[in-house]
Order: C-alpha cells, then structure tokens, then sequence
C-alpha cells in the first residue's frame, strides 16, 4: 500500500480511530528513535570496551562462584 492510499483510508476514519494512528504512530518513533541511539551508544563505546583493559578487568570474575558470607 502506498502512503497516499493509506492517508486517503486514515481520512476516512472517525476521529478516535485517527487519534490512536497518531498516538501509535508517536509511539513508534519514538521507539525507533531511542533504539537509534542506543545501537550509536553501543557502537562509540565498543572499540573502548574491547581495547582497553581497565574497562574490562573484573570480567575475569563473571565465571567464579560468590558465596555470601553470615
């Protein structure tokens, strides 16, 4: 469906029903938009992560097993 066809069949929806397209659609971008920066983010600080080792000393640790003492 192209996007004319599909604001002509929005037109022609009662108000509420245009409304909740709206908010949906808000919604989506707004989505979209976080996702966008979070992969950005991810991908600034990966070359960090894997290149310096102070960032990633205590990985070491992610297979010992902790007991908590009483």
């Amino acid at each position: 469906m192209e996007t004319l066809d599909i604001i002509k069949e929005i037109r022609r929806l009662p108000l509420s029903k245009k409304f909740y397209i709206v908010e949906e659609t808000i919604k989506a971008i707004k989505e979209e938009e976080l996702r966008q920066q979070m992969e950005g983010a991810v991908n600034e600080l990966y070359l960090d992560y894997t290149k310096n080792s102070e960032l990633t000393a205590f990985t070491v640790l992610d297979l010992e097993h902790f007991y908590e003492t009483k």
